[in-house]
């Protein structure tokens, strides 16, 4: 007998326990529905009187004005205020100097001089080092020598042209044009061992040592021109049409911090990239106190004009199948009101749907509130209307 006893208590227990969960938990008559139970058995446990999600009044007695006791809901709500999403840009980009250029010799040699230190502002063709010349200075002597007694033949031949036949005479203008053209590849080799300054800028450490064999391959040093600093960042793709070459931008580098340097968009590249979906952009910005250097990291931003949207509490987003929606307020009564989220910042969310701002919106107390079932603001002097001073004459949803 004791197992039966033990049994009927278990059944008297639950099925009390289910009678208290369908008379005061709200939405009860349709989850019952829902799994199946017959039509008499969920008009008995949830009779007339009893709160569902369809808006029926609830029973009378009150604890707090708690659905499910008697009353309507008590709740806290905040009108929708307007705020602007995508209205500035902000991106993290590394600075490269506008014109940067590696320096290497010409042609293979021994490095005979060094004419420029690191740091040292050149200009461009300045001499910075040179490679041994001496076989290029002899050859430069010896083709200048023939080229004198090319000129002082054609000279003679002239003064005697009475004497000579014309064939001679031809012969000795087209030696000495030879004699010119040789001269001019003897001075042409001699100035190829001279390393010079394509650019002007500021040179940077020099990474070679007297005595050392070169080749057009090796780097003597490198010159940049920091007159400006170009910075180069990436944008999501939903700014890719709105920025355009010579919108202004403002950078901050992370070791200067405080200290806003203004700028320009200076190119955008054509196309996004697939994978992290983001498009190139390169900014220039100004380095008249070259206080800025290439390598620096730098904190961009870009200001739009941006679009205008609602802003609610983030608390009060609710989820549902139906996806994203919020408790709007209207004549004391609750109206669900789906809402589409554009952007999420710390202290509110960007929504587009069916809110205007200063329509009130519940933000606490959310989960005692059902579709048209009664609401009181808590703090509104009101009769319990569910409006506020702030909120527009008629606004529905």
């Amino acid at each position: 007998m004791r197992f039966w006893k033990q049994l009927f208590l278990s059944l008297v227990v639950v099925i009390v326990a289910l009678v208290i969960w369908a008379r005061f938990v709200p939405g009860s008559r349709e989850t019952l529905a829902t799994v199946g139970m017959p039509e008499f058995v969920v008009g008995l446990l949830t009779p007339e009187g009893a709160d569902t999600a369809s808006g029926e009044k609830p029973s009378r007695g009150g604890f707090g004005g708690m659905r499910g006791f008697g009353g309507p809901a008590q709740v806290v709500a905040q009108p929708v205020e307007s705020a602007v999403a995508n209205d500035r840009l902000v991106a993290i980009g590394n600075g490269a100097a506008i014109r940067s250029v590696s320096v290497s010799p010409d042609e293979s040699g021994k490095l005979a001089e060094i004419l420029v230190r690191s740091g040292q502002k050149v200009e461009a063709g300045d001499v910075l080092a040179r490679l041994d010349n001496r076989e290029q200075v002899i050859a430069r002597d010896r083709a200048q020598l023939e080229y004198q007694t090319a000129q002082e033949k054609v000279q003679r031949y002239t003064s005697l042209k009475g004497n000579l036949s014309k064939v001679e005479l031809d012969d000795a203008v087209a030696a000495e044009k030879t004699a010119k053209l040789a001269l001019e590849s003897a001075e042409l080799a001699l100035e190829k061992r001279d390393i010079v300054a394509p650019i002007d800028g500021v040179a940077g450490i020099v990474d070679v040592n007297l005595g050392d064999n070169l080749t057009s391959s090796s780097t003597v040093v490198t010159i940049d021109d920091r007159s400006s600093i170009l910075i180069e960042f990436w944008a999501p793709e939903r700014f890719s049409g709105s920025i355009e070459t010579g919108m202004p931008i403002s950078a901050i580098a992370i070791a200067q911090p405080g200290v806003v340097h203004e700028g320009k968009i200076a190119a955008v590249d054509s196309r996004v990239d697939e994978a992290s979906r983001t498009v190139r952009v390169r900014a220039e910005v100004p380095n008249q106190d070259d206080t800025l250097r290439a390598g620096m990291s730098f904190r961009v931003t870009l200001h739009f004009d941006g679009q205008n949207y609602a802003a609610v509490n983030p608390v009060s987003i609710q989820w549902d199948s139906k996806g994203s929606y919020v408790w709007k307020v209207v004549d004391g009564k609750a109206n669900r009101s789906g809402v589409r989220i554009i952007q999420r910042n710390p202290e509110n969310v960007l929504v587009e749907g069916e809110v205007e701002p200063g329509d009130m919106i519940v933000t606490e107390g959310v989960q005692r509130v059902r579709q048209g079932g009664d609401v009181k603001l808590i703090g509104d002097d009101g009769a319990g209307d569910g409006k506020s001073e702030s909120k527009s004459d008629g606004a529905t949803s």
